[in-house]
């Protein structure tokens, strides 16, 4: 959301009731001389082929097996601490 959207959100909590109803009326009616259009949606078949073959034909879970012995030292995994409750 932009800051003047969240501006302007405040302003009309400022607001009377029936003076927020009489801002939604406004903008119903501004609104209905528009035309609105939906995003178009897109195909999963789209993105085919849009990431490097990163794993070179290796089964994912070998990658990641060794990924994590290091034989990769170009990748770094990140550790994950847990962290104790207070």
């Amino acid at each position: 959301m932009s800051q003047k959207l969240l501006d302007l959100m405040k302003q009309a909590d400022t607001l009377a009731p029936d003076q927020q109803l009489q801002l939604i009326t406004y903008l119903i009616q501004k609104l209905g001389h528009c035309e609105i259009k939906q995003k178009p949606r897109r195909k999963i078949t789209e993105f085919a082929g849009i990431a490097p073959n990163l794993l070179q034909g290796m089964d994912a879970q070998e990658y990641i097996t060794r990924m994590r012995h290091g034989e990769f030292p170009d990748l770094e995994v990140a550790k994950i601490e847990s962290r104790k409750e207070e």
